[in-house]
């Protein structure tokens, strides 16, 4: 089974068992929603711990959540830094738009021009700004960082494991 991060805990909040949650996903409301699952990885632990959110509320830029069966400071208090993650299995609910991807589909990829040139592997993906940028491994060459625009990402192909890419002046 494999596992996705959705979020961390940075810290406790009160004393009736919430923890403050920094959110990793683009789905906050469907992965921190009341009768979730998540799992928390703890440090230093080789199994997860398997959480089922009893409530949630956003609070500044995170989230509070609390857990059932835990309803004291004392029960969450273990979980501090504790990395939140999914199941795979949860993914398939989520309702990804034509042209939508996580992470770990397009980490990996072959990535060739629109010319057929072959240009290396997405390595990861960075999120700076404005739009995410795709970092291409290219063998005895500096990285390659694509911002994930339409006029450079002309198309993404799961079946074929590749991405097609239209270099603009100064990419290369």
């Amino acid at each position: 089974m494999a596992y996705y991060t959705v979020g961390t805990i940075v810290n406790t909040h009160g004393i009736k068992g919430e923890v403050r949650v920094m959110a990793i996903t683009d789905f906050p409301e469907s992965r921190f929603a009341v009768g979730s699952t998540l799992y928390a990885f703890q440090k230093g632990q080789s199994k997860p711990v398997k959480l089922t959110i009893a409530s949630e509320r956003p609070h500044k830029n995170f989230y509070l959540l609390s857990f059932e069966g835990k309803p004291s400071i004392n029960d969450v208090e273990i979980y501090k830094q504790s990395t939140l993650k999914v199941t795979d299995d949860q993914l398939q609910h989520d309702k990804l738009q034509p042209g939508e991807y996580y992470y770990h589909q397009i980490v990996g990829l072959d990535v060739v021009t629109v010319d057929g040139e072959e240009l290396g592997t997405i390595k990861e993906i960075l999120s700076p700004g404005a739009n995410d940028v795709w970092v291409v491994d290219r063998p005895g060459k500096d990285d390659l960082l694509l911002p994930k625009i339409d006029q450079v990402v002309k198309n993404v192909d799961l079946d074929q494991h590749q991405v097609t890419v239209e270099l603009m002046e100064g990419l290369e």
